[in-house]
């Protein structure tokens, strides 16, 4: 395959995957064949395997040596260390955007959602990815480029659970709050506004897990081979 189509294509299988492993489509623990996901896309080996090693990148795939590729695991614990870590990373970075930001940064805010549509899995993996990038460009204009990357880093590893939430409907709405707050120049408001947002979040992921995804995310099992 010429190296363009290559590129094409494993971005394509990134795709692919990566909204199949967030919306629930590919469970925590699945083996991950390549030969079968050869098969699947009509490619040769090489864009199947530079996809996935892309999604190990997102910890969202692991590879274990001899064995293969897997549905990242999670456990209960790892999931509260994130959402913990979420919350340190993301308040510094907003206080900080909320003193420096441009207006140009903020209209750019202001493009990311394309609106709530419908409920089913594939907007609301559009969903997810407007909120990565939303989290994303926020931490940004805090002028640290290194924590916008933690920041972005984090949220493709939280990006699953965030789904199952379903906050689509909502989450133009919180969002516009926070911009509010960044227009006006106000690191306390900007704060306070994130914390609720976090703390909501958090409150809902967990809930949402422990009455009904408990056994599907192997919470507590981590990734030990």
């Amino acid at each position: 395959m010429p190296p363009k189509q290559n590129n094409a294509a494993k971005h394509a299988i990134y795709d692919q995957i990566r909204s199949e492993i967030i919306t629930g489509k590919k469970n925590p623990g699945e083996r991950l064949s390549i030969d079968t996901l050869k098969n699947e896309f009509g490619t040769s080996v090489t864009p199947v395997r530079d996809a996935l090693q892309m999604l190990s990148q997102e910890d969202l795939v692991t590879i274990k040596p001899r064995s293969g590729y897997y549905v990242t695991l999670v456990s209960l614990k790892e999931l509260n260390d994130m959402l913990e870590l979420r919350e340190i990373l993301e308040l510094a970075a907003v206080e900080r955007a909320a003193e420096k930001i441009t207006d140009e940064q903020i209209e750019e805010l202001k493009a990311v959602h394309a609106g709530f549509t419908n409920d089913n899995d594939e907007t609301y993996s559009r969903y997810t990815q407007e909120n990565i990038i939303f989290h994303y460009l926020v931490a940004k204009a805090s002028g640290n480029d290194s924590l916008a990357l933690h920041v972005r880093r984090l949220h493709d590893r939280l990006a699953r659970f965030m789904i199952i939430i379903r906050s689509g409907s909502f989450m133009t709405d919180v969002h516009n709050r926070l911009i509010d707050r960044l227009i006006a120049r106000d690191p306390a408001g900007a704060k306070r506004t994130l914390k609720k947002e976090m703390d909501e979040a958090r409150t809902a992921i967990m809930d949402r897990i422990m009455r009904e995804e408990a056994g599907s995310w192997h919470l507590g099992a981590g990734n030990a081979t």
